[in-house]
C-alpha cells in the first residue's frame, strides 16, 4: 500500500511526482520529541498538570469572593475546584459537578477547565454538548434569581453572548488538541509506513542483484572451474610422471570443492537466505593438507563448540593466508598459530623470506581478501591486522571474540 498522494485533515502526504509535498520534517519531529517527553513520565506530568488546574481555579474563586457571601456558594466553588482531579477518568462527571459551583458561586474557571477536558476525551459526543449547554445556562442565568430578573433585555443579550465565549472557547481548544494529537499519530503512522516501503523496496533491489549475480556466477565462474577439474582429471589418467599425476589430482580436487562452495552460494543468492557457513575450523588439517605451500600449523585452547560464523571466520582467515603465500612468496613457509582464550579466537599467519621470485602466470590479486577479512572481523566484533615483517615475509593476525 501506498502513501503517496493522501492527505489528511488538510495536511498533503506524498511523494516525488504525487503533485504534494511531504509534511515538515522539524514538525513532525517536534510533535515526535513532545510525545516522547510525555511519555517518559506519563504520571508525573498528569498529576503536575491537575494540580496547576487546581491551584488555578481556586485562585479565581478565593480572588472574587466577597467578604459578605453565605457559606453554600463558597462550598460549592470549592467542590467544583476539587473536581477537576476527576477530569481525566470521568470527564463528563467533572462536569456535572463543577456547573453548581459556576451556577451559584464563582468557579467560571474550575467549569470552563473542565468542559475543555470533556471536549478532549469525547469530541462531538453528545456529552460535550449537554456539558457545554450548561456552561452557557450558568453564565446566561444569575443566582439567586430575583438578580436575573431585574435585568434588562440588553444585558440579557450580552450574557448570551458571553455564554457562548465561555462555553465555546474550552470546546474549540478541547478539539484542537484532539486533532492535535490525532493528527501527530497519524504522521507517526506514515512515517512508519513509509519506513516499511523503503526496506522492502531495498529488499528487492538487493533480491534482483543477487539473482543477476547468481546467474553471472553460474554462467561463467562455474563453467570455467568445471572445465579444470574436467582438464585435471584427464591430466591425471593420462601417462605421465607421479608429481604431474599428484599435481592433478591436487588441481581437481581444489577444483571440486571450490565448485561445490559456489554451487552453495549461487543458491543462498537465489534463495536470499542467509548464508550457510559451511567452512570449519575442524578442516583446517585438510586445508594444510592441499595447501601447495610449506605449512607449520599449531592450534592452542581451539574448544571445539566454537560458534559457526567465528569457526569460519578463522577458517577463512587461515585459507586467505596460505593463498597469498602460494601466489606472493612462493618457495616460503607458512606458520599458522590458532590459539583462544576464555572468549576470543586469535589466528596467526606469516610466511618468511620468499625463495624465489613470484610466478607471473598467477594472476595478481586486487587486495579484496585482506579488505575482506577485515570486513569479517569488524563484523563480528573483532580486529583484524596485517603488516609486512622484518625478515622480508608477511604477517596477518585475526581476533574474533565468541562470548
Amino acid at each position: 500500500m501506498t502513501t503517496q498522494g493522501i492527505s489528511l485533515a488538510g495536511v498533503p502526504v506524498g511523494g516525488p511526482g504525487s503533485g504534494t509535498a511531504d509534511p515538515p520534517r522539524e514538525h513532525t519531529t517536534a510533535l515526535s520529541s513532545r510525545s516522547r517527553a510525555r511519555s517518559r513520565h506519563p504520571a508525573l506530568t498528569a498529576a503536575a498538570t491537575d494540580v496547576v488546574f487546581v491551584v488555578f481555579a481556586v485562585l479565581d474563586v478565593w480572588l472574587v469572593i466577597p467578604d459578605d457571601a453565605p457559606s453554600y456558594p463558597i462550598w460549592l466553588s470549592a467542590a467544583s475546584c476539587l473536581a477537576l482531579l476527576l477530569r481525566r477518568r470521568l470527564p463528563f462527571t467533572t462536569v456535572l459537578l463543577a456547573v453548581p459551583g459556576f451556577f451559584a458561586g464563582w468557579a467560571q474557571l474550575a467549569a470552563m477547565l473542565a468542559l475543555g477536558s470533556l471536549a478532549l476525551r469525547k469530541q462531538f459526543h453528545w456529552h460535550m454538548w449537554v456539558g457545554a449547554g450548561l456552561v452557557w445556562l450558568c453564565r446566561f442565568f444569575l443566582w439567586p434569581m430575583s438578580d436575573f430578573l431585574e435585568l434588562n433585555w440588553r444585558i440579557h443579550i450580552l450574557d448570551a453572548m458571553y455564554g457562548v465565549i465561555v462555553a465555546g472557547m474550552p470546546v474549540a481548544i478541547g478539539l484542537l488538541i484532539a486533532a492535535r494529537w490525532e493528527l501527530a499519530a497519524r504522521l507517526a503512522e506514515l512515517a512508519a509506513s513509509r519506513d516499511r516501503e523503503r526496506q522492502l523496496h531495498a529488499q528487492a533491489v538487493r533480491a534482483e542483484e543477487r539473482a543477476r549475480l547468481a546467474r553471472e556466477m553460474h554462467d561463467v565462474v562455474s563453467h570455467d572451474i568445471t572445465l579444470i577439474a574436467m582438464q585435471a582429471g584427464v591430466l591425471s589418467a593420462a601417462k605421465v610422471d607421479t608429481q604431474a599425476k599428484e599435481t592433478a589430482d591436487t588441481i581437481r580436487t581444489l577444483s571440486t570443492r571450490t565448485l561445490e562452495e559456489l554451487r552453495g552460494l549461487v543458491g543462498v543468492l537465489r534463495s536470499g537466505a542467509d548464508m550457510a557457513v559451511q567452512a570449519d575450523l575442524r578442516d583446517l588439517d585438510e586445508l594444510v593438507h592441499h595447501a601447495g605451500v610449506p605449512v607449520r600449523l599449531t592450534m592452542e585452547n581451539v574448544p571445539a563448540d566454537l560458534p559457526a560464523p567465528v569457526s569460519a571466520a578463522a577458517y577463512r582467515t587461515v585459507q586467505e593466508g596460505i593463498t597469498n603465500v602460494r601466489k606472493h612468496a612462493p618457495g616460503a613457509t607458512a606458520f599458522v598459530h590458532v590459539s583462544a582464550t576464555c572468549d576470543t579466537v586469535s589466528v596467526d599467519v606469516r610466511n618468511d623470506k620468499p625463495k624465489s621470485r613470484r610466478n607471473v602466470a598467477l594472476p595478481r590479486g586486487g587486495g579484496y581478501g585482506l579488505a575482506g577479512l577485515a570486513e569479517r572481523a569488524k563484523l563480528l566484533g573483532g580486529t583484524f591486522e596485517s603488516a609486512s615483517t622484518d625478515d622480508g615475509g608477511f604477517r596477518i593476525h585475526a581476533s574474533y571474540p565468541f562470548r
